[in-house]
């Protein structure tokens, strides 16, 4: 081939080459700008919150968490009580949820507060955004890290079940978030998983000795021919999964590296159909109503059951259940009905559960990994009076678990 036409053809290649990477610069300028870009910042920000309010263990060699289930919040002074005692009824409002919300915070002095979801109630809030602001007022006053869940009436207000988690997502002290960070296809919103660091100072500082798991377990089923409410789907249940591995491959790994997974609890709102195994003989608390989980079973216990980090889970949804129960090695555990303007009973008060880890003394001095985990509930009366103090997990000596 003569030279002039070589050079003729390499020069048509080369042409061809920058109009195409020119094209493709093109084409991602014009995709960049139509993604928003307070939505890549609200995500840059969100990352940037987590790092820097790191959970980990108090210098005593604890770790308390507050549930919170069901406010049910609505329009505030202006919405009243259900379900309370006649001379209760005057003045009674959504302030008196938050009142409690208050009078925990002070008495328990929680590091991290959690609600499961029917934070509002969407049917009576007029403007969902209003209603979520006030009803997480008092955690975000506190300067507490706290987390939320969805429940099945958050969406059913002003703000789709996209858009109420946004908007929590976007709201101080916050360690909530939108979905999995480099998660693509999952269903629902607010799927993530947090980690509780030890001691500053001791030898597990930097390993995450708790693990907390936040799920959306939905509203309503989609499946025409399947009634009732939402349920933990596969997509969520394989991110679960891939986070308890990653969880476990970093816990059994240098420095520091143990045998088997950290401890971790899992917070979601619709109770599993597991819940139901249980009668007044084998479990702590009460329970006065059915189980008002999923009409199938997904199958999210048995996936946790295989993973063996979860100890307990802990829902709401069932207002008038407040128990805890153990099956198959976890326990299952309600916290039972905490606002106002959520249905309950008269005469027995709103109430609140808290769960405290406690970390284990080791003989050179410092502190290890989760020896065992508590729970108690208070009630919403004059002297927020303890009840059902319970272990719900321990480290044995021989490195067993129950």
């Amino acid at each position: 081939m003569p030279r002039s036409i070589s050079l003729s053809i390499q020069n048509g290649k080369k042409k061809k080459m920058m109009s195409f990477s020119f094209n493709l610069i093109v084409v991602l300028i014009v995709w960049l700008s139509f993604v928003p870009i307070g939505v890549l910042a609200a995500e840059r920000q969100t990352h940037e919150r987590h790092e820097q309010k790191k959970l980990r263990f108090a210098p005593n060699g604890e770790f308390k968490i507050l549930q919170v289930a069901d406010m049910h919040y609505a329009n505030g002074k202006s919405t009243s009580c259900l379900d309370v005692l006649p001379s209760q009824v005057r003045g009674c409002s959504d302030l008196n949820t938050s009142a409690f919300i208050h009078r925990m915070i002070l008495a328990e002095r929680p590091h991290l507060i959690v609600f499961t979801g029917d934070n509002i109630f969407g049917f009576d809030a007029t403007d969902a955004a209003k209603s979520l602001n006030a009803a997480f007022a008092p955690a975000i006053e506190s300067n507490i890290p706290w987390t939320a869940v969805l429940g099945n009436h958050d969406q059913e207000s002003t703000l789709s079940r996209e858009g109420v988690m946004k908007h929590i997502v976007g709201l101080k002290n916050t360690l909530s978030r939108v979905n999995p960070l480099n998660v693509e296809l999952i269903d629902g919103f607010g799927n993530y998983n947090l980690e509780v660091g030890g001691v500053q100072g001791s030898s597990f500082e930097n390993k995450s000795v708790l693990n907390l798991y936040f799920l959306d377990s939905g509203d309503y089923s989609t499946v025409p021919s399947i009634p009732g409410y939402g349920w933990i789907k596969a997509s969520q249940q394989f991110w679960f999964q891939r986070a308890s591995s990653k969880l476990r491959r970093a816990y059994d790994s240098k420095p520091q590296a143990q045998k088997g997974p950290a401890p971790a609890l899992a917070y979601f709102h619709i109770p599993l159909p597991e819940f139901a195994s249980f009668d007044s003989s084998n479990f702590t608390g009460v329970k006065q109503e059915g189980i008002s989980s999923a009409s199938v079973n997904s199958g999210f216990f048995t996936t946790m059951v295989e993973a063996g980090d979860v100890k307990a889970v802990f829902t709401g949804h069932d207002h008038l259940n407040d128990f805890c129960g153990e099956l198959t090695g976890i326990q299952l555990c309600y916290a039972g009905g905490f606002g106002y303007h959520a249905y309950g009973k008269a005469g027995w008060s709103r109430r609140s559960r808290v769960v405290v880890a406690t970390l284990e003394k080791l003989e050179k001095g410092g502190w290890g990994g989760v020896k065992s985990i508590k729970t108690w509930k208070r009630l919403d009366d004059q002297h927020l009076t303890a009840i059902d103090g319970q272990a719900l997990w321990s480290k044995r000596s021989s490195g067993s678990r129950r």
